[in-house]
Formats: C-alpha cells, structure tokens, sequence
C-alpha cells in the first residue's frame, strides 16, 4: 500500500474528521473566552478593586493579573464543557439492562437415587 493512499485510508476515518473539528470549534471557542474575561469581565472586576487595568497587576515580575485571567479563562471553559458534557449525556439512552437467568440445576443421577431414597425412608416413618 503506498503511503498517500495509506493516508487517505487514515484521513477518511470518522474519528480523525471528529477530532479535527472538535480541535478548530475549541480553539475557536477559547478565543472568545478569552475575549470575554479580558474584555468584559476583567474590567468589571477592575472597577471593583479599583483599578483600570487589572491585567497590569503584576508582584515584582510576575504578571499576577495576566495569571489571574488565565485561571478565569480555564474556569469558564471548563464550565462551559461540563455543561455541553451533561446536555449530551442527557440525550444518551441508557443500554437496557438484560437480565439473563441462569438455567436451573439439573440433577445428577446420584441426587435423584438419594431423593428417592430420603422419599422412601419418610413414607416409612
């Protein structure tokens, strides 16, 4: 098999196309997460504490405000999967359950001679 038609096998899979465009729909996605905390949210929450620019707040060099709307972001994706996660598992139906019994036990010869023997020794009594 060469090589091309080898990745045209490859590339064909449902998988792969199902990866592709989870990977450019997340990474579009992320890009207005990002757009919604550094442009809405870390302004609002820049007010709150008093300052402009809350993305300058930084502790000698590290850039604590830059870190802190990394965290916003990761939480608000987060957040927005779980919710994508639990509609789905939503339409999901549940596998139905079989219950399979097992068969009953089939007496051996001994135990049907030791039953009729025990039936005997009783009628006597």
């Amino acid at each position: 098999m060469s090589i091309v038609s080898e990745f045209k096998e490859f590339i064909s899979k449902g998988n792969v196309l199902d990866l592709a465009v989870g990977v450019i729909i997340g990474a579009a996605f992320g890009k207005i997460v990002s757009s919604l905390t550094d442009d809405i949210l870390m302004p609002i929450l820049g007010l709150v504490v008093g300052k402009m620019d809350y993305s300058t707040i930084a502790i000698g060099p590290m850039k604590v405000g830059l870190f802190i709307n990394a965290v916003l972001n990761f939480f608000i994706i987060a957040f927005c999967i779980f919710l994508i996660v639990q509609a789905a598992n939503k339409f999901k139906r549940p596998a139905p359950v079989v219950v399979v019994e097992p068969p009953a036990p089939v007496a051996t010869k001994e135990e049907v001679l030791l039953t009729e023997i025990r039936d005997a020794l009783r009628a006597r009594s």
